[in-house]
């Protein structure tokens, strides 16, 4: 979406940056190599700490080629002024390398010859410039119009509405150069990068936070947000856990399933007493009609039994009779 009127905007912004912030004067005695390695100390840091860390640069060793071979590590360790030293060392060497590579030579001031659109042209092709470094070389070395943009001064452009967020998220405003000539370029540049570096340094303070809302009351909305915490991880038995569960078969997940819902069910223990109770009812009914009769033929016959065994006798023999006679 286009902002309407961008230009008042950003006039608006420029009055007001000048009544919170000072600018600070490039120096003019600076070749335009040195205005390019300033520049990669410069992007997302403040004046102050980039003049010192060039001058120690300047001062611990030999010459840029002893800086070109040098490790980002030993770099890093002489710009620790810098807010992110390792970035900024990174840069720089990146930098010196395709200078380097592309001329043979740590000179550039051919570059004052050429037409500037060429000029800018070569500079991005080196490997380690960031549009920022084009910028500020083509502004403070080469005398053209470009005003050095770097994350923090796309964010402060954002929070004023002079830019969209598609455009702070490619890193180009369109008309920023037809709204601030190029006699007010340098100073707007240094204010704009004052605050800049402000919010890259701490974008979430509340310091920050009232330096942009006096710039724009009405940027509430855009200003810095915090990014979501980060979910706390399991631990290590749990993971375990959970990759043991995931290597077992599918049969076996169902299994463990079923068993888990069955153990869940309660057991049917009313219906199943019902159904016996019952059973046993007729069962009970059933058994005495059929056994009564059986019962009572059984008795009668051994009543009759009885009688025949006690008038049976055995009848003694003649000869047993006369055996047991005595003698006349």
């Amino acid at each position: 979406m286009a902002i309407q009127n961008r230009a008042a905007v950003i006039t608006k912004l420029y009055r007001s940056l000048k009544k919170n912030y000072t600018p600070v004067a490039p120096s003019g005695e600076r070749t335009v190599l040195q205005q390019l390695l300033f520049a990669c100390l410069l992007e997302d840091n403040q004046h102050e700490a980039a003049e010192k860390t060039y001058a120690a640069l300047v001062d611990g060793f030999f010459d840029w080629n002893e800086v070109r071979v040098s490790s980002v590590k030993e770099l890093s360790e002489v710009a620790t002024a810098l807010l992110d030293s390792d970035a900024s060392a990174r840069r720089l060497k990146r930098a010196l390398h395709g200078v380097f590579e592309a001329t043979y030579q740590f000179d550039l001031e051919d570059m004052k010859k050429q037409n500037i659109g060429a000029a800018e042209k070569k500079l991005e092709k080196f490997p380690g410039t960031t549009q920022f470094v084009v910028s500020y070389v083509v502004q403070n070395a080469l005398g053209g119009h470009s005003i050095p943009l770097d994350a923090g001064a796309l964010q402060v452009l954002y929070v004023a509405g002079a830019a969209t967020e598609r455009e702070r998220d490619t890193g180009k405003v369109p008309g920023l150069e037809r709204a601030i000539s190029k006699k007010h370029g340098v100073e707007f540049g240094s204010l704009l990068h004052q605050i800049a570096a402000d919010v890259t340094a701490s974008p979430y303070s509340p310091k920050t936070r009232k330096a942009l809302l006096d710039l724009a009351p009405d940027g509430k909305d855009r200003l810095p947000k915090r990014p979501a915490k980060p979910k706390k991880e399991a631990p290590p038995a749990q993971l375990a856990k959970k990759k043991k569960e995931a290597a077992t078969p599918a049969s076996k997940a169902t299994s463990k399933a079923a068993t888990r819902k069955a153990a869940a069910k309660p057991a049917p223990t009313k219906k199943v007493a019902k159904k016996k109770s019952a059973a046993k009812k007729t069962v009970i009914k059933k058994k005495p009609a059929a056994k009564k009769p059986v019962a009572k033929k059984k008795a009668a016959s051994k009543k009759k039994a009885a009688p025949k065994k006690k008038a049976v006798k055995k009848k003694a023999s003649v000869t047993k009779k006369l055996t047991k006679r005595k003698p006349r």
